[in-house]
């Protein structure tokens, strides 16, 4: 009986078959498995799929004591931690030598960057951590470096308006439609195991002072709906400015300012919460066992009078100062 297969499957085979780490090679079987369609036909490749999974698996678990260190793994410090994905020489080390004090090599020659290398962005009263990639071609990437977008919050397609966009944002696309690294309506929200698959996107186009004057616009057209743009040039400091603000924004992110009772609120160190969190989130983010106790809220901020009393269930707002009370 023929196996009629689905594009579905055949795109997370080639996802298998390019993949670089077992890590990766486990989610591709996975997905594979996921896709494939039940019947007769597919028994035997069903079968077989699932020895090779269970082997891989093994195999991670017989080197998960006194394994190397995964250079492609960055600790997660600051409230959010953004991963820039871009062709050779599209200004992504630009991007962290402006906003952080990272040591980068910025040159005008391609595969500069040889590791990821991290730096501390600060916005405000917020830290975010960003991260600065080796260069993708269609033909190449670093073994091991999608790790480095699979632990990340945000990722940062960098454009270069001044070179070919069409072949940038394809290629970009489809690395990270191929991995499954993009939300979408056809990307599971998290694998077998709960880890988060699909990550928001956004866009930050280089090069702008020496651009095509349609350049910005043909990208906007090449990318998929929900993806935010800017335009930037660091020869000129075109809206380099407003960069933090917009990577920010793009974290999904809220701060919180806790003032314990009859006290002023501690503005030194917000609280930093996913958009949409509740009262009853920021209460189990500063303790999750003294939540349970938790009584009632007073709130001064987005949408309320000072100091009203707030349930719960609550959805806080950027900069709310929020009182809490426990019985």
């Amino acid at each position: 009986m023929p196996a009629n297969l689905t594009p579905e499957y055949f795109k997370a085979e080639a996802w298998y078959r390019s993949a670089a780490t077992n890590d990766e090679k486990v989610l591709a079987l996975e997905q594979m498995l996921r896709v494939m369609p039940r019947h007769k036909g597919t028994d035997h490749l069903r079968a077989d799929l699932r020895r090779k999974l269970s082997k891989l698996k093994d195999l991670a678990a017989q080197k998960k004591t006194g394994r190397q260190a995964d250079i492609f793994y960055i600790p997660r410090t600051g409230s959010a931690q953004i991963a820039f994905l871009g062709l050779p020489n599209s200004g992504k080390s630009s991007i962290l030598a402006a906003l952080t004090n990272a040591k980068v090599n910025v040159a005008d020659f391609p595969f500069a960057t040889g590791a990821p290398v991290p730096g501390m962005m600060e916005f405000e009263d917020v830290q975010i951590q960003l991260i600065d990639t080796p260069p993708i071609t269609a033909e190449f990437l670093a073994p091991g470096q999608v790790g480095t977008y699979r632990n990340c919050d945000v990722i940062g397609i960098v454009i270069d308006l001044a070179a070919n966009v069409n072949e940038q944002m394809t290629t970009l696309l489809e690395f990270l439609d191929a991995r499954q690294l993009l939300i979408s309506d056809s990307t599971d929200e998290t694998d077998d195991s709960g880890n988060v698959l699909g990550k928001r996107v956004f866009c930050i186009c280089t090069k702008s002072d020496i651009a095509p004057d349609d350049a910005f616009e043909k990208v906007k057209q090449l990318g998929r709906d929900g993806f935010e743009y800017i335009e930037v040039s660091f020869e000129t400091g075109e809206n380099v400015d407003k960069l933090p603000e917009f990577l920010f924004k793009m974290c999904n992110i809220i701060r919180v300012y806790a003032k314990p009772p009859g006290e002023k609120p501690d503005f030194d160190e917000p609280f930093t919460l996913a958009a949409g969190s509740t009262v009853m989130d920021l209460a189990t983010a500063i303790h999750r066992e003294l939540a349970e106790k938790l009584k009632f809220a007073r709130i001064w901020g987005t949408g309320v009078y000072d100091g009203q009393n707030a349930q719960q269930t609550h959805v806080l707002h950027d900069k709310d100062i929020i009182e809490l009370h426990f019985s």
